[in-house]
């Protein structure tokens, strides 16, 4: 029975993780664009046609449409399905890895959003202060809860603990200064080496909003999401050689692989962090 309710659990998140990824993708495309999220309904992009209810299911309305609208035959771009398959995957591992819990509910949370603000970075190289905004408020919610109750939601890496991180509340305060903190330092020293922004501000808050999630592992998300950042910058974006400034890497949004560092901070933190003390004591 047990073994029985729990894939019901995980396959109703991942159906509604579908679901709420349709409504990611109106987000992703309408945000930017300062265009309402509510209304009108799903149109063509092309045509303009509203999208009919039974060509607007997740992921099997653009298999069984093969990738084009009904109406004019336009191509519909691969990444509909992508954001959709992505948001139903990510609510399913928050369940795997914090099961029938009330911390399941703010890991979906913390992974939806940055999703949506990682595929809108993407797109405009910007993170919409509104949505940073949002995730900073339902931190501050799910830490507070936390910590006038004892129920253990926010930082998802808190466990009750003798110290600096005694408190669920010191934990997420420790993580929003060391977060913005470090992270407008960097920017701050590029700028003064460079004369230029190597990072936009939109990182620093996004940081401040992750650390009310994972507390003091936000250091450990900041250095997964640089490692990421560079490997990509190196591999995909490649090289440009300026003849005046020597080698200069192509811009890369630094939002999505800053949300990456979140997630798998989230999810594996405190086990990498004693792997990591136990390679050590070796």
């Amino acid at each position: 029975m047990a073994v029985l309710m729990r894939a019901f659990y995980l396959v109703a998140l991942g159906v509604f993780g579908l679901v709420f990824g349709s409504f990611a993708n109106v987000v992703i495309w309408r945000l930017p664009r300062r265009e309402s999220v509510v209304s009108p309904g799903s149109r063509c992009p092309s045509c303009g046609h509203p999208v009919r209810p039974l060509d607007n299911v997740p992921l099997a309305s653009w298999l069984v449409l093969r990738g084009r609208c009904r109406d004019c035959g336009a191509p519909i771009h691969w990444r509909y399905p992508l954001v959709e398959g992505l948001s139903g995957a990510l609510w399913v591992s928050a369940g795997l890895l914090f099961g029938l819990t009330a911390r399941a509910g703010v890991a979906i949370v913390l992974f939806y959003l940055l999703m949506i603000l990682s595929f809108i970075d993407l797109d405009v190289m910007r993170l919409p202060n509104v949505l940073v905004v949002v995730l900073a408020v339902a931190g501050v919610v799910f830490v507070a809860v936390s910590a006038g109750t004892g129920l253990p939601l926010a930082p998802l890496t808190w466990a009750p603990a003798a110290g600096l991180f005694a408190s669920p509340l010191a934990s997420a305060l420790v993580g929003v200064a060391a977060g913005s903190g470090l992270l407008a330092l960097i920017s701050a020293g590029y700028r003064l080496a460079r004369g230029r922004n190597g990072l936009g501000m939109g990182d620093v808050k996004l940081m401040a909003a992750g650390g009310l999630f994972v507390g003091p592992y936000v250091l450990l998300a900041l250095f997964l999401g640089s490692a990421l950042a560079t490997v990509y910058g190196l591999s995909v974006a490649g090289l440009k050689k300026q003849p005046e400034e020597g080698v200069l890497l192509v811009p890369i949004p630094f939002g999505p692989f800053l949300a990456a560092g979140l997630v798998l901070a989230a999810a594996f933190g405190p086990a990498l962090w004693s792997a990591y003390v136990h390679a050590l004591s070796l």
